[in-house]
Parts: structure tokens; C-alpha cells; sequence
């Protein structure tokens, strides 16, 4: 069997998928816990106790996991966002037994040693002061602030410097021992093994271990937006940008795909890049429209997938001289034009077969395929990947036409500038 998918008896899901073109393995465990299970107090909990998870247990202590992945060639790391946080390994085949037993043991073995919990302490704030020196950082928080007002997805994953202050190790060990568990988690395997032994060896390690708790429901509701919301953000530099935020369709409605060709379209495929901001195709309309123009120097779009409704981002760095009023109102005349006028079949064509070639060449390796095949399992399942050539394939000028008029409105949308202080206001 190449492929399969289980639920072990505690709760885990399995996710194996056999990949033979070259010899080696990568094993991921995606828990379903994000800054979406967040609220003030605790902001960035989830991002903190990812770190946490490397810094030891009784079996494998500090830096030990670590070094041992990296003696066999292999690559080891972790990552959080607004709906998960996931942890993964690649290696040789016959060493990916390693990344299982490193998996099964941190799910419940991890320390949280007090003194390592406030040496984190002052990395976390660290990275929170880093990201603050970033004019793209600081314009992105109040935007998505503005824009979800009810929503844990307003809250950058790595959280306020105030709960970042004062958060305890308690309060950090309640949240993994609350949402790290089987029955909140996948797993996934991706490589040159048998499907069925591989399975056999995940339920070695993970089957004994028990079901967690019930997991509290994310209940908040965005209520509808009813206008157009404008934030400002002032700051260092010289460089203004504009950011515009369009509340978007879900993945698990048609016109998700409709606008992925869309966005092709606008700003390029992004390449399914898992995080967006692919590099924009030189022949998209906004290239065309902003910086063939020399009214901006780059822009991108961003339409990610989501457990709960999101928004379709579109970014532009103004170019010296310019000034984000510029920047908007031509960046609107395209958008207008879009909705008011069909999209050629030729463009829409080239548009669809970039976003199938970019979304190929981004689940190429074993490691990108364990990526999007838990990726999608957290918000729809892994079907959603398997799928997703065929429903892009499906779009056509109409539908493009369509969700513009509906999504791509002044009513719709949340619009941010960042003002340099050494410039113009």
C-alpha cells in the first residue's frame, strides 16, 4: 500500500505516503494548537512552548535530539502559527526511527525547567524586540489588529511584550500538557519505506502513549465587516509601504481556488510558499500597474489557508519620490478593472499554469510533501492537497470575475500605510 491513513486508539492520526525517489524519509507531528487557541494573558504561549519542546527531557536532554539528527545528515526544526504548531525531522531512511522516538518522547516528557524557562524568557522578548525593528512587522500587526477585532487571528503568533513579561512556566506546562497530546495531534511520514511497516514502527512509539484532555473549543466569530477600516503606523526609516487586507473565502468553499487564480493573476503565483509573498511574475497585472510603473519597488499578494475565515493580502513598497496615496490609487484601478472586466482566457490560462507549476515545485521533496499533507490535515484534510491541481484546474473567467466583485470591495477591506518619520506624512 503506498498510502494510508489511520486513527490509533488514543487519537492519533496517521498520515504514512511512500515516496521511492530517493532514500530518505521525513516524519513530522502537527498538534493543533496555535495563536488561534490564544487569548490576552497568554499571547504567544503556543510560540514559547515550541521552544520549550527543544530544550530537553530525561531521555534526550538539552541538545542531545539535536546532535543526534545532525550525526545521521539529517534536518530538525519546529515551527508555530495562527492554527498549529508541528515539528519534523528528515533523514536517511533506515534512520528515521530516530525522529519517531525524539516525537513520542517530547510529547510527554518534556521538562520545562525553571531555569530554562526564564533563560527563554529573554530570547522570546528578544525576538518580540526584533521583529519591532521591522517596518513590515510593525504595519502587518496594527492591520490584522484592525481587521480581526473578535478573532485570536488579529495576534501575531509570537505574542505582546506584556504577557511575553509575565507568563509563568505553569502557565506554559497547562497549555502543553492541555493541547499536547494524541488526540490533538497528526503524524506524518513521507519516504522510501513500506507504508504498512512504517506504520507498525509509528504505533511502537505512539500507541502507549494516553489521550489528552479535552481540548477547549475556539469559539470567536469575526462579525461581518461593515466599512472600510485604515490604520497608520509612523516610524524609523525611509521607506513607506501599503498593506490592504480583503476579508477571503475559506478553503473549504469554491472560491478559495477562484481566488488563488486570481492572485496569480494580480501579483503572480506565490508558489504556494506555505507562508505566501512569492516572488511577483514580472507579466502580472500589479507588477505591470506599481513597479514597471516606478511607483513602487516590489508587491505581492497572499492568500493562506485557514482553519477559520482569513484574509487575502496584497503589500507594495513605495518607491522614493512616491507616496502611498499613489501607490493606492493606482493599485485600485486594477483591481477595478478586474471586477469590471473578464479576465482574457489566455490570461487566466497562464495565470492557472504558473500556480499548478509553483504549487509542483513546492511539494517536490518528501519533506514539502509531509508538510502540506499534515498542513492540510489541520484545516481541511489531505485530500485538500491532493486535490488542489484538480479544483484550480476548475476556475474559469467567470469565477474570477465573480469573487473580485465580491470580495475585492471598499467595504470589505482593512487598509494599512507605514509613514517613515523622515519622510512625508
Amino acid at each position: 500500500m503506498s498510502f494510508l491513513k489511520t486513527r490509533l486508539d488514543n487519537g492519533l492520526t496517521v498520515l504514512i505516503k511512500e515516496a521511492h525517489a530517493a532514500p530518505v524519509a521525513s516524519f513530522w507531528v502537527w498538534y493543533r494548537v496555535g495563536s488561534r487557541n490564544e487569548h490576552l494573558g497568554i499571547t504567544g504561549i503556543s510560540h514559547w512552548v515550541e521552544h520549550m519542546l527543544f530544550k530537553g527531557t530525561t531521555a534526550f536532554p538539552k541538545g542531545v535530539a539535536e546532535k543526534a539528527i545532525a550525526r545521521e545528515g539529517g534536518a530538525f526544526n519546529g515551527m508555530t502559527w495562527y492554527d498549529f504548531t508541528t515539528y519534523f525531522a528528515t533523514l536517511p531512511t533506515e534512520r528515521i526511527e530516530l525522529a519517531l522516538r525524539i516525537e513520542a518522547d517530547r510529547m510527554v516528557n518534556s521538562l520545562f525547567d525553571p531555569d530554562e524557562t526564564t533563560a527563554e524568557r529573554s530570547v522570546i522578548i528578544s525576538e518580540r524586540q526584533g521583529a519591532e525593528n521591522a517596518p513590515k512587522f510593525l504595519l502587518n500587526e496594527e492591520l490584522m489588529a484592525a481587521a480581526f477585532r473578535v478573532h485570536p487571528y488579529g495576534t501575531d503568533t509570537v505574542g505582546h511584550m506584556c504577557d511575553l513579561e509575565t507568563m509563568t512556566r505553569d502557565q506554559l506546562y497547562a497549555h502543553y500538557h492541555t493541547h499536547y497530546a494524541p488526540n490533538n495531534a497528526v503524524a506524518v511520514a513521507v519516504g522510501d519505506f513500506d507504508a504498512d511497516e512504517r506504520l507498525r514502527m509509528v504505533e511502537q512509539h505512539f500507541s502507549a502513549i494516553p489521550g489528552g484532555p479535552d481540548i477547549p473549543p475556539t469559539t470567536a466569530v469575526e462579525p461581518p465587516q461593515k466599512g472600510e477600516r485604515r490604520v497608520t503606523v509612523e516610524g524609523e526609516g525611509n521607506v513607506a509601504y501599503l498593506q490592504i487586507v480583503f476579508r477571503a473565502p475559506t478553503v473549504h468553499e469554491p472560491d478559495f481556488f477562484a481566488m488563488t487564480a486570481l492572485d496569480a493573476a494580480l501579483t503572480g503565483a506565490s508558489g504556494m510558499t506555505f507562508f505566501g509573498g512569492g516572488l511577483t511574475n514580472k507579466s502580472s497585472r500589479l507588477y505591470k500597474a506599481l513597479v514597471a510603473t516606478e511607483l513602487a519597488t516590489g508587491v505581492s499578494g497572499s492568500l493562506l489557508p485557514t482553519v477559520d475565515p482569513f484574509v487575502y493580502g496584497l503589500s507594495a513598497i513605495v518607491r522614493a519620490g512616491h507616496t502611498p496615496d499613489e501607490v493606492e490609487e493606482a493599485l485600485e484601478a486594477e483591481l477595478a478593472r478586474v471586477a469590471a472586466e473578464p479576465i482574457a482566457p489566455e490570461e487566466l490560462g497562464k495565470a492557472i499554469k504558473q500556480a499548478k507549476a509553483q504549487f509542483a515545485y513546492s511539494s517536490e521533496s518528501v519533506t514539502a510533501q509531509a508538510l502540506w499533507m499534515g498542513f492540510s490535515e489541520i484545516f481541511a484534510d489531505y485530500t485538500w492537497f491532493e486535490n488542489y491541481i484538480a479544483n484550480l484546474s476548475g476556475v474559469t473567467v467567470e469565477d474570477v470575475q465573480r469573487v473580485a466583485q465580491k470580495y475585492l470591495t471598499r467595504s470589505n477591506r482593512t487598509v494599512g500605510r507605514y509613514v517613515p518619520l523622515s519622510g512625508e506624512k
